[in-house]
C-alpha cells in the first residue's frame, strides 16, 4: 500500500505542517482522508508518540468546517510543547464516514447486546434533518479494524514514531468520545490512553419520552471490558449545556464502574464543565487537560 502524501494547503494551521493522505484506501471501511500533523522542528532523528483523532475534518481550520468551528489542535498542541508539558508527538486526524459516522462511531458489543426488537427500533430512528441516524448497520468493529490492522501499520512506516502502547492514545468527542472508549477496551494492548469528551452516553438523539435502553448497555459493557489501571489510562468531561445536559447521571454510573474496576486519579480523570455546551468551541478551550493527562513526560 503506498500513498503519496499531499500538503493539506487548503487547511491553514497555526503552527507545525499537515500532511494530507487523500482516499485513504481499506478493505475495512470506506476510503476517507486521513490528516497528519507534524510539530515544528519534527525530525526523524526523534522519536513521536502518536495520538489518533477521529473527526478528523474538523481539527485544525474552522473556515473548512461546517459549523464554522474547530479544536485547533495545531495551536493547543504546539503551545503545550513549547512550555514542555507533553511529550513529542504528531496527530493523525481521520475523517469521519459521513452519514456512515453513527454507524462506524456507535460501539457494535454493546448495540449487539441489546434484543433485537431494540436494535430494530434504534435502526428506525431519524435524525432532526429527517434522514436516518443510522445509515447502515452498526460496524465500529470494522473502523477499528481499520485503526489497528491498516492506519497504525501505515504510520508508524510512514513517520518517525514510538510504536509501543505507552505512546499510542486514542481521542474524540461525543460520538468520537464512545468510539475512543471502545477502542482502548478493545484494543487495550495498542493504546495505551483515551480522551472521551463529551461522551455520547445516550447513544442516540436525546428522547424525551422513551426510556432509553443504550446506556445501560454501555454500563454493562464497561463493567465486563475495562482495561487494566496499571497500564492504561482514561479521560472523560462533559459539559451541562445543550446536549451534554444529558450525560451527568451516566457519567456518574460510569465513574463508579472506574472506582470498582481500580482507577484512580493516577490513571483517570472526570471532569464536569458548568455552562460549556456540545460544540468544537467548548472542546478546544478544555483540550490541554486530557493532553496534559495522557502525554504527560
Amino acid at each position: 500500500m503506498s500513498f503519496l502524501p499531499l500538503l493539506a494547503q487548503e487547511l491553514k494551521v497555526s503552527a507545525g505542517t499537515l500532511q494530507r493522505f487523500p482516499d485513504f484506501a481499506s478493505q475495512f471501511v470506506t476510503a476517507r482522508n486521513v490528516d497528519v500533523w507534524l510539530p515544528e522542528g519534527y525530525s526523524p532523528q526523534k522519536k513521536y508518540a502518536v495520538l489518533y483523532m477521529h473527526d478528523g475534518q474538523m481539527l485544525y481550520d474552522a473556515s473548512t468546517t461546517w459549523n464554522k468551528q474547530a479544536w485547533e489542535i495545531d495551536t493547543v498542541m504546539s503551545r503545550l510543547l513549547k512550555e514542555k508539558k507533553v511529550r513529542d508527538c504528531i496527530v493523525v486526524g481521520i475523517w469521519n464516514g459521513g452519514k456512515k459516522r453513527h454507524c462506524e462511531y456507535f460501539p457494535q458489543k454493546p448495540f449487539e447486546s441489546l434484543p433485537k426488537n431494540v436494535q430494530d427500533s434504534l435502526y428506525k430512528l431519524n435524525r432532526d434533518t429527517g434522514y436516518p441516524l443510522f445509515a447502515e448497520k452498526v460496524q465500529s468493529d470494522q473502523y477499528l479494524k481499520f485503526l489497528v490492522k491498516e492506519l497504525k501499520p501505515f504510520i508508524d512506516k510512514k513517520f518517525s514514531t514510538k510504536k509501543d502502547q505507552q505512546n499510542t492514545f486514542i481521542a474524540g468527542s461525543s460520538m468520537g468520545g464512545l468510539i475512543s472508549m471502545y477502542a482502548i477496551c478493545e484494543y487495550p494492548k495498542i493504546f495505551g490512553g483515551a480522551a472521551c469528551i463529551s461522551t455520547h452516553w445516550i447513544g442516540v438523539m436525546p428522547q424525551e419520552k422513551n426510556p432509553n435502553p443504550v446506556p445501560s448497555a454501555f454500563m454493562n459493557y464497561l463493567q465486563k471490558k475495562l482495561p487494566n489501571p496499571k497500564k492504561n489510562k482514561i479521560y472523560f468531561d462533559y459539559g451541562t449545556a445543550t446536549i451534554d445536559a444529558y450525560y451527568p447521571p451516566f457519567q456518574k454510573q460510569a465513574d463508579a464502574i472506574m472506582k470498582s474496576k481500580g482507577f484512580s486519579d493516577k490513571n483517570w480523570i472526570t471532569r464536569e464543565f458548568i455552562g460549556e455546551d456540545h460544540s468544537e468551541k467548548a472542546w478546544q478551550k478544555r483540550l490541554h487537560i486530557p493532553f496534559e493527562f495522557l502525554l504527560a513526560l
